[in-house]
C-alpha cells in the first residue's frame, strides 16, 4: 500500500450511540480492517472517532459507523477528511 492510498477521516456520530457498546464494537471492526485511530464518547452524547488506513477499508468503516452495533440508533454521521498522522493501532480513549 502506497502513501497515496492511505487516508484519514475524523467523524462524529449522533443518535443513541452511548451505552450501546458502540466504542467497543467500533474498535473490534477497526482492528479487523487493519485501521489505526481512536474512538471516544463526548459529553454531549455523540461519539467521536478518527480512522486512518487504506481508502477502501476506511470507507467500509464509515459504512459500518452509519449502522453501528445492534443496540445503536445512528441518526447522523459527520465526516471530515484529514491528513493521516501515521497512527497504526486503534484505541478507545477516555
Amino acid at each position: 500500500m502506497s502513501d497515496a492510498d492511505v487516508i484519514g477521516v475524523h467523524i462524529w456520530i449522533t443518535g443513541k450511540v452511548q451505552g450501546v457498546a458502540y466504542r467497543a464494537v467500533t474498535r473490534q471492526v477497526a482492528v479487523q480492517l487493519g485501521l489505526g485511530g481512536w474512538v471516544r464518547n463526548l459529553p454531549d452524547g455523540r461519539v467521536e472517532a478518527v480512522f486512518e488506513g487504506d481508502r477502501q477499508r476506511v470507507e467500509q468503516m464509515l459504512a459500518w459507523c452509519r449502522q453501528g452495533p445492534p443496540a445503536a440508533v445512528v441518526s447522523d454521521v459527520t465526516a471530515e477528511a484529514m491528513l493521516p498522522l501515521g497512527i497504526t493501532s486503534f484505541q478507545i480513549l477516555p
